[in-house]
């Protein structure tokens, strides 16, 4: 289908959708306002009747309607009423448009309210069909000795908003003709701007180079000589937590993103690969390279933009795995070794030794599972701390949980995956602190408490301490004392990273010789805590 017959389409579609809407629309707008204005006057009506002297002088007479019924007629036939009905207490008819019911009773059943001394209006069904009615009480003193009902007919008021509605019928077809005309002259304009083009080859081309960039899992920057955006991609809004529906096309680069160095390409002219720089608090490694024309000038620069911490994320999330087969391969060894025990029982023939020592594991166990489950009640942190303390056991560890713990009160929006990266690593770096302790009694302990705004946790162990040298290293990522390669010195990096992120706080009170004590403040709401240096 070609541009101009899809725009006259498009058009035409709209407009009559508009039109059926604004018809609809304008057709209870009007009928609303149509009830509103004659029940108002109605009403109005009503209650000047009701006010008149010689409509109340009339119910003291022996024939009201002879008073009534003249009074009545001559003022609705000034107004255009369809009815005045005025009526007793009883609602016995003294007057009506049709004099042979004067004398019978009201219908309509609405009087109640009126008989109560209210003024009201009211739809309902008389002897002249459905009508919009006004009523108010004649009152004598205090008394309602009467009432008068002025209505109007529904169906003049249907004739009115059908009229209206004819209007705007031919109102909707005289601008559909125009707007066609007009998408036919749009649709020939825009045909000869674009080159003959049809709009399906343009979104081919845009779409070709848009998943050409989108394709690319790196941050995508382009720049002319002057330094204006011309070319970002979405993972480059991603990376400088800009929305993607913000335009950044046209505005200089050192606005949005500082010490891009792009400019310094444009100007030199040479290429730079894997060069670090920071955004919001995070390295990214930026390769830039400059744009030139088919006469070798320079004309613009592209960095392509990747996170360093990726890698980090992968670290910690093999850490998770690495910690969770840790601890099960630590509680199948301790249940073969405790197996192996309970069989030499039985093979020695002692079976009250068994007994006694199935007693005494299942007490322990049940008894420390119970305290977890009250204490601890999140399934995955209290899941890994059974790990854990089953790796200590393999690994000769007393691993104690303060029985003054409590974490029942964790807010379902701090990541269960990030307190188990702070815990299990806490908890790693105290158990490699414990094994190159000589002392035999090696000894970790955790608290953990939600008392107050905060989480606390507390990770204590008795190994040789932190070097005071050292005191401002220890959360670098790759620093180490530790003699080994791999992954040492990112335990307490992702820590503290993870911490950051949170709003928390982290510190550590060290002596040499006697052991060291980690303590951690998260925020259990949104913000950061009142953050000073650390204490070392």
């Amino acid at each position: 289908m070609r541009l101009h017959t899809k725009l006259m389409l498009g058009i035409s579609i709209v407009i009559i959708f508009l039109g059926v809407v604004y018809e609809y629309t304008f057709k209870n707008i009007m009928e609303s306002n149509l009830e509103h204005d004659i029940g108002t006057k109605a009403l109005a009506i009503a209650e000047t009747i009701a006010s008149m002297t010689e409509i109340e002088r009339a119910f003291q007479s022996e024939n009201p309607a002879f008073i009534i019924q003249p009074i009545a007629e001559t003022i609705r036939k000034q107004v255009g009423a369809e009815f005045i009905v005025v009526g007793n207490r009883e609602e016995i008819r003294y007057s009506h448009p049709n004099p042979e019911r004067i004398g019978q009773k009201m219908v309509g059943g609405d009087n109640g309210r009126v008989f109560k001394g209210k003024s009201v209006i009211s739809e309902s069904t008389g002897t002249l069909g459905p009508s919009l009615r006004g009523k108010a009480p004649i009152m004598s003193g205090d008394q309602v000795i009467g009432v008068v009902s002025v209505g109007y007919l529904q169906t003049d008021i249907e004739k009115e908003v059908s009229a209206i509605q004819r209007k705007i019928f031919i109102t909707t077809m005289i601008i559909l003709v125009g707007g066609l005309l007009s998408a036919l002259l749009i649709s020939l304009n825009i045909k000869r701007a674009i080159f003959g083009l049809e709009p399906n080859e343009i979104a081919w081309m845009y779409q070709e180079k848009h998943a050409i960039l989108e394709s690319i899992h790196e941050g995508i920057i382009a720049i002319d000589t002057a330094g204006r955006i011309t070319v970002v991609n979405e993972t480059a809004h991603r990376i400088m937590n800009i929305p993607i529906t913000t335009i950044l096309r046209g505005q200089r680069i050192e606005d949005i993103i500082e010490h891009t160095h792009l400019l310094d390409v444009v100007s030199s002219g040479k290429a730079e690969y894997d060069r670090e720089f920071m955004i919001a608090g995070e390295v990214f490694l930026a390769n830039r390279v400059p744009i030139l024309d088919k006469h070798g000038e320079v004309i613009g620069a592209v960095a392509s933009m990747r996170n360093k911490s990726e890698l980090s994320s992968l670290l910690q999330e093999l850490s998770h795995v690495k910690a969770y087969a840790e601890g099960l391969r630590a509680q199948t060894h301790e249940y073969s070794n405790r197996m192996y025990t309970l069989l030499g029982l039985i093979q020695l023939g002692s079976y009250k030794e068994a007994i006694d020592f199935i007693s005494k594991e299942v007490d322990v166990a049940q008894g420390f599972i119970r305290f977890l489950m009250k204490e601890i009640p999140d399934p995955i942190l209290a899941g890994f701390i059974l790990g854990k303390i089953s790796l200590a056991s393999e690994l000769k560890i007393n691993f104690s949980v303060d029985r003054e713990s409590s974490f029942t009160d964790v807010p379902v929006d701090i990541s269960r995956d990030q307190l188990v990266t702070i815990i299990g690593n806490l908890i790693n770096n105290a158990f490699e602190a414990v094994r190159e302790n000589r002392l035999e009694d090696k000894k970790v302990s955790l608290f953990l408490t939600d008392l107050g705004k905060e989480l606390i946790i507390e990770v204590e162990d008795n190994g040789g301490g932190i070097a005071i040298e050292n005191n401002g290293k220890i959360f670098q990522e790759g620093f180490t004392t530790k003699n080994i390669h791999g992954n040492a010195g990112i335990g307490l990096s992702l820590v503290n990273n993870t911490i950051e992120r949170l709003g928390g706080s982290i510190s550590f009170s060290s002596k040499l010789g006697e052991g060291t004590i980690f303590t951690v403040a998260i925020p259990k709401k949104g913000g950061k805590l009142n953050e000073g240096q650390p204490e070392y």
